[in-house]
């Protein structure tokens, strides 16, 4: 970890450099178009859903358009081998008694030779701090990279409190397996949102030595 704690905090200053004369310009970019923010970040290891998805630190940036229950957004990610590009779309409400559904859909894309692209459908519904999120796709075919399509379903559960603290299990099925567990902390500070999580995945989502590890992920990012 002592490598991704040095990129992590080189590329935190370059972030808090840009995100201050990003900030300092919001009024005639960004916050003056209704519905419209950016997004911007560093993490010390990029983990998605329990898989390391670089073994450095990597950078991300993203925007995203809400109006009324719609929103639509696009988000990008260093991913060493490439850069991931999302964009994703959906519908959600809040219904009297305080309960949150939403119904949406994602795309991931890639450059270079990371991976090829998953299409899924994502449903989430929440309540006070508890959230719950299942997500239904396909993994695209690739024969240069030699991965054949298969089909994937994925179901998280997460409680987070008023203070930052958060827990999230997430578990694969279908043709993928695996489980995790994410236990963190968020906080915002001038400006700036900083976390601190730790992963500890079970062995099919251990990708670099297969047995299972628990990760320590630092983050720093900021929204415009």
């Amino acid at each position: 970890m002592k490598k991704t704690l040095l990129n992590i905090a080189l590329a935190s200053t370059l972030l808090t450099s840009t995100l201050t004369a990003i900030n300092a310009n919001a009024e005639e970019g960004l916050a003056g178009i209704e519905g419209l923010s950016g997004n911007a970040g560093v993490v010390s290891q990029y983990f998605f859903r329990g898989i390391a998805q670089t073994s450095t630190a990597s950078a991300s940036a993203g925007l995203d358009f809400e109006k009324g229950g719609f929103y639509a957004g696009t988000w990008a990610a260093d991913v060493q081998d490439g850069i991931e590009i999302d964009f994703y779309a959906g519908y959600g409400i809040e219904t009297e008694s305080g309960v949150s559904l939403s119904a949406g859909v994602t795309t991931y894309q890639y450059t270079g030779d990371f991976d090829s692209a998953y299409n899924e459908i994502n449903l989430s519904a929440a309540y006070g701090a508890f959230s719950l999120s299942y997500n239904v796709g396909t993994h695209e075919e690739d024969k240069g990279l030699g991965i054949d399509e298969s089909d994937y379903d994925f179901l998280s559960v997460s409680v987070e409190g008023e203070s930052g603290l958060y827990a999230t299990f997430g578990t694969w099925g279908q043709d993928f397996d695996g489980e995790y567990f994410e236990f963190g902390y968020g906080t915002s500070v001038s400006g700036f949102d900083l976390g601190v999580a730790l992963i500890s995945n079970s062995s099919e989502l251990d990708v670099e030595t297969g047995e299972g590890e628990e990760s320590l992920v630092l983050s720093i990012g900021a929204s415009f």
